[in-house]
């Protein structure tokens, strides 16, 4: 497959393409929060996926499907590449990552000399955390709900080279930004190099306010890390809007790409200040692809994210952001109050998209997702973490409010 040959096979897919002009033709005028609304879209939309019928899925936070649509580019690029074997990976691998590439970056608003595709978050911040060059007595600030793989790698270079761990616990319904961006400011001291905080909190679906804690954080001469692996594709606006110095997302979530593929932003003037995990000695330190080293691997994922790039613009994040948000909200707000019901996510419709966390008070989150799936046949997963505990609910584009229902009887019977 040659590189004019892979950006021809992306076509020209539109979301009238995906349900029929004809259908299109009714919604084209109707503003995303009204069509968030009618079951009759999402369900023409539900077609392009195959589904197993043998639960309701609402763990899509983990990792979401591709469209049948992606799916199918991405086997015939496996097939391609199998085709050509040596042949591809000599002449044509490099320019065709470098289109997929320069559609992500497109899509992130970016420039592509500050992106690069990793395999996942944890790779992408990995790099950063184990990238700084840290010195005894350095501290970073993170939060106890951020992802375990990251407060693993700090533990890490706490262990190797004496810097500090300075942690604090987030509240799931905050009132204000402002009490947000004071408890990490208050976390932050003199020896502080680095801050880590998620853009949407993977066990609880809270949104933080990422621009405000960077300015704060920057103002008091701290870089900023920022966990966007399930608000990427998801919520509508641009990494460098953020004004974070380092961003990363895994690509197997809200942009449905395959397994294995993720992204690493890294703002250009912090680029050089960076140690890469592998010693590839082939890019200058201002380069970003130093940190891209990556050896042999799953070439033709890189080819399906143009494909599913194209597929989600078709869509429109904000369509998108507007139907997950719509999701959320009707059926958390059918249980918040319940007795012994505890929803933790924030009540405050911006706080939140389509994640969010439930807890049964006479049950453990085990379980709580273990007699959903067993008694109700719905599939969710257990999280027992500081101030979260419970199960995790993540409908997709294409959930329907009757499968919601399910959840929400199920949810009043166990609290009864």
């Amino acid at each position: 497959m040659h590189s004019r040959d892979f950006l021809r096979s992306l076509g020209a897919t539109t979301i009238a393409a995906l349900i029929g002009p004809r259908l299109w033709a009714q919604y084209e005028a109707m503003p995303a929060p009204a069509l968030a609304k009618d079951e009759a879209f999402w369900t023409a939309l539900r077609a392009k996926y195959r589904l197993k019928p043998d639960y309701i899925n609402l763990e899509h936070g983990y990792y979401s499907m591709q469209s049948e649509e992606v799916l199918e580019k991405f086997i015939a690029g496996v097939r391609e590449v199998n085709y050509q074997a040596s042949y591809y990976m000599r002449t044509v691998q490099t320019p065709n990552k470098d289109a997929a590439r320069a559609k992500l970056a497109a899509l992130a608003g970016c420039s592509v000399d500050e992106l690069i595709i990793t395999r996942n978050t944890t790779e992408s911040l990995d790099t950063v955390i184990a990238g700084y060059d840290w010195k005894p007595g350095d501290e970073a600030v993170m939060a106890l709900q951020d992802y375990g793989a990251m407060l693993d790698q700090f533990v890490l270079q706490a262990r190797r080279y004496g810097m500090v761990n300075r942690m604090v616990s987030l509240p799931n319904d905050p009132q204000s930004d402002d009490e947000i961006v004071q408890l990490y400011a208050n976390a932050i001291t003199p020896k502080t190099r680095l801050l880590l905080m998620s853009h949407l909190v993977n066990i609880s679906g809270q949104i933080l306010p990422v621009k405000k804690v960077v300015e704060m954080a920057h103002a008091k001469g701290v870089a900023v890390a920022v966990d966007g692996a399930h608000a990427f594709a998801h919520l509508d606006y641009r990494i460098p809007d953020l004004g974070a110095d380092y961003y990363a997302a895994s690509l197997h979530k809200w942009l449905g790409v395959p397994l294995g593929a993720g992204l690493l932003y890294v703002k250009k003037e912090k680029i050089a200040g960076l140690w890469p995990l592998f010693g590839d000695q082939g890019f200058a330190d201002s380069d970003i692809r130093k940190l891209n080293h990556t050896g042999t691997h799953p070439v033709h994922t890189d080819l399906a994210i143009a494909h599913a790039v194209a597929f989600h613009d078709s869509i429109g994040v904000q369509r998108k952001e507007a139907r997950l948000r719509y999701l959320q909200q009707y059926w958390t707000t059918k249980v918040r109050g319940v007795k012994n019901i505890e929803v933790n996510t924030p009540g405050q419709p911006h706080r939140a998209s389509a994640i969010a966390n439930v807890g049964i008070a006479t049950m453990p989150p085990a379980a709580l997702a273990k007699t959903l799936l067993d008694a109700y046949r719905i599939w969710t997963v257990a999280i027992d973490r500081p101030n979260v505990q419970g199960a995790r609910i993540t409908p997709h584009l294409y959930t329907t409010t009757a499968e919601l229902d399910v959840l929400v009887k199920a949810l009043k019977e166990l609290a009864a």
